[in-house]
């Protein structure tokens, strides 16, 4: 983003220069913020990114206020009787309305409004919330503290998966002088404010407070809504702008385009409202969930008659639910059959203009062709062309499928390492819970793991080779994190390859932790050094598997489609991982499959610094391909939730490595090896926040210390 910024700003004239009553573009403003960012002029970038900021919003509150005035002034009321041809009457009022609107923005603007056209790039910047990322680094550097943090937590709330942005908020917390009151979001939605509120007082039976708030949510809601819809009635948007001019439509059916993207832009407001900033799924049902919490919370506090209302309203969206419709009838003893219920007004107004805007679109797409992607689950059948109802079903399917993927990417913390690469995902893989990471270790790691395996077969004790218990095809051999150690205090094996093996363990487990259960601790339940070696004279006419197909931590019955979570299998294990260290043999990949055991629904490739993971339940059966030729050497691992049931050899072996670690040889020998990012640090260690947050491609790489340069790990990708 740094860099496509940068080449704007250079392409703009610095034309910010402002002039009474007139708006000055917030895209120029943007361009002159940032070139005074990236000379290091603090005090001209924070002016100018300020200004950026309040002119969008103060473009965005024209907009607002020019539609609603000219919609008052040039309303379309019908057309009056005696008014001529039909076209007269309806363009006449077309060309009021736009001679209204463009006067209004002229005069609320200083200029033409078409000098307020930001290009797409700038204006998906300012959704993201991108000028504070700027903004927050020159107040820091401006001494402004308490600005610096509101303009980083701004920036923080609608990208959480920000790396360096998460650094500087935790450095922030723990600066002297900073409170607690200074992470304030400055773009705060106020209809989520109430929306959370009510819901945490609703979930702690403080019903009274709940309908307040919730009340609170719902008319900030509508109103949000309106203003989405009101913004959408901006110029037409061509995906295709190379289309050649002779192809351009005809008067009526540029007019109808136009309507038609209008329309669905308004059908898509519902989404926009019904996510939360930093979110990438909406909340499913926004407005009628509303509703359902309030019937019940009035219900509560004794207002049966408010409860009734909201249960008329909830069933405009659900005619045929059956537990509203039991409450209806419920309300109505209750109230008395002479009580007239009926559903509110604005809920009314809601559903009718939906259910209409949804029929001219489907129109449109019966009958002029495109797409349509309804936002809502509550669109009636009968409503939807029978030609496109299967396309519908498999849309809705598709879009749920999708909601509950992005969920699970929701639920994802940022990786807490540069450098590596998410290759798939369990959308990708055909699952849930799984994931492979690449560029978990270097290659000078894996060749150093590598040697380890090989001086703890030479030393003769705890890897050594044996018939695999699986399959005797293949010769088994295992070590500890334990026994590595306990032969590095031998002299069988190097200290520092003992030690990778605990590095590159603990950073896996960092990894996995992050990705599938931020917040919440992953203890290891036991980690192993494993390689397969194909027994070369027993491999014809082999059919057999290296690692039959299984769950982790349940007895997996393929004809019952069932996995039994109950002794002897490891109950207590809730995530698993391989960190693969080579790829020179034949074989050996990950697949995983249905309960059933024989559908395969995904394929992991061993490499070095690969790491898979995955939930160790029924969700994931999986198993191991025979190793057909060659050694494949990999670190299994298994973790837990549960403390108790967390592996008290690696605690053993972390204690006699910290014992080693003072003796002064040791200690000396270390400061002579580097760490992969030439810096001296372990790649398993995160790297040192310094300074505030940069622009994605502007960010800190490690300084190299010694002369030796390993191979240094790319900067982190961006997904």
């Amino acid at each position: 983003m740094a860099s496509f910024l940068l080449s704007f700003c250079l392409l703009l004239p610095a034309t910010a220069a402002t002039s009474p009553g007139r708006l000055v573009p917030y895209d120029l403003l943007y361009a002159d913020g940032a070139r005074a960012y990236f000379a290091r002029d603090w005090g001209r970038a924070a002016e100018l990114l300020q200004r950026a900021l309040q002119s969008y919003a103060g473009l965005r509150a024209a907009r607002l206020d020019c539609r609603a005035r000219c919609l008052r002034e040039a309303a379309f009321l019908g057309v009056p009787a005696g008014a001529g041809p039909w076209e007269a009457a309806l363009f006449g009022r077309v060309l009021q309305r736009a001679d209204c609107l463009q006067h209004c923005l002229g005069q609320r603007l200083g200029t033409a409004p078409s000098a307020h056209r930001a290009s797409r790039a700038i204006r998906r910047d300012f959704e993201r919330r991108e000028p504070y990322n700027y903004l927050q680094v020159a107040f820091f550097q401006l001494k402004k503290l308490d600005q610096a943090v509101s303009a980083a937590h701004t920036f923080f709330v609608a990208n959480p998966q920000h790396l360096q942005m998460r650094e500087d908020i935790e450095k922030y917390r723990r600066m002297s002088g900073v409170k607690s009151d200074n992470f304030q979001d400055l773009e705060a939605t106020p209809h989520w404010e109430a929306y959370e509120a009510g819901v945490q007082h609703y979930n702690a039976d403080e019903y009274l407070q709940a309908v307040a708030r919730l009340e609170e949510s719902l008319s900030e809601a509508l109103s949000a809504l309106e203003e989405c819809r009101a913004l959408c009635e901006g110029p037409w948007e061509d995906e295709d702008e190379d289309e050649e001019e002779e192809m351009q439509p005809g008067l009526y059916e540029a007019i109808a385009a136009h309507y038609i993207q209008v329309l669905k832009c308004r059908q898509q407001c519902v989404l926009e409202i019904a996510t939360k900033p930093g979110r990438i799924s909406a909340t499913e049902d926004f407005i009628p969930s509303h509703l359902d919490l309030l019937q019940f919370a009035y219900d509560q506090v004794g207002n049966q008659t408010l409860a009734a209302e909201c249960v008329a309203s909830y069933l405009l969206f659900y005619p045929t639910d059956e537990p509203m419709l039991e409450k209806m009838k419920q309300y109505r003893t209750e109230l008395g059959e002479d009580t007239a219920v009926t559903a509110r007004e604005s809920i009314q107004h809601y559903v009718q203009r939906s259910l209409m805007e949804k029929k001219l679109i489907y129109y449109a797409v019966e009958h002029l062709g495109g797409t349509f992607n309804d936002p809502d689950l509550w669109t009636p059948d009968e409503l939807i062309p029978e030609n496109l109802k299967e396309k519908h079903r498999e849309d809705q399917e598709k879009q749920t499928q999708e909601t509950l993927d992005m969920e699970e990417r929701e639920k994802r913390g940022p990786l807490p390492f540069e450098g590596i690469a998410i290759t798939m995902d369990s959308r990708q893989m055909n699952g849930t819970q799984r994931v492979v990471f690449d560029r978990v270790l270097t290659e000078s790691e894996c060749k150093d793991l590598l040697r380890l395996t090989k001086e703890a077969g030479e030393a003769g004790d705890g890897f050594r080779a044996r018939r695999s218990p699986h399959t005797p095809h293949e010769r088994f051999e295992g070590l500890s994190v334990l026994k590595a150690v306990q032969l590095a205090q031998n002299g069988d094996v190097d200290w520092r390859d003992a030690r990778l093996l605990l590095q590159a363990s603990e950073k896996s487990r960092k990894i996995i932790e992050s990705y599938f259960t931020p917040g919440k601790k992953l203890h290891f339940s036991f980690t192993h050094l494993v390689c397969r070696t194909a027994v070369d004279e027993e491999q014809e006419g082999r059919l057999d598997l290296s690692h039959p197909v299984h769950a982790d931590n349940c007895l997996l019955d393929p004809e019952g489609q069932e996995c039994w979570r109950e002794p002897p299998a490891y109950v207590y294990r809730d995530y698993s991982g391989i960190l693969y260290l080579n790829d020179d043999f034949q074989g050996g990949g990950l697949f995983f499959t249905e309960m059933d055991t024989v559908t395969v629904t995904a394929e992991v490739h061993p490499k070095c610094g690969r790491l898979v993971a995955f939930s160790s339940g029924k969700e994931n059966p999986h198993g191991v391909w025979a190793v057909g030729r060659g050694r494949r050497c990999a670190i299994a691992l298994w973790f837990t939730h549960s403390q108790e049931h967390a592996e008290q050899e690696r605690v053993k072996a972390e204690e006699l490595m910290e014992q080693k670690a003072v003796e002064p040889d040791w200690t000396d020998g270390e400061e002579r090896r580097q760490g992969t990012d030439g810096s001296g640090r372990s790649s398993s260690e995160p790297a040192v926040p310094k300074g505030g947050a940069r622009p994605t491609s502007q960010r800190h790489k490690p300084s190299s210390v010694g002369t030796q340069q390993p191979k240094r790990l790319r900067a982190r990708d961006e997904f």
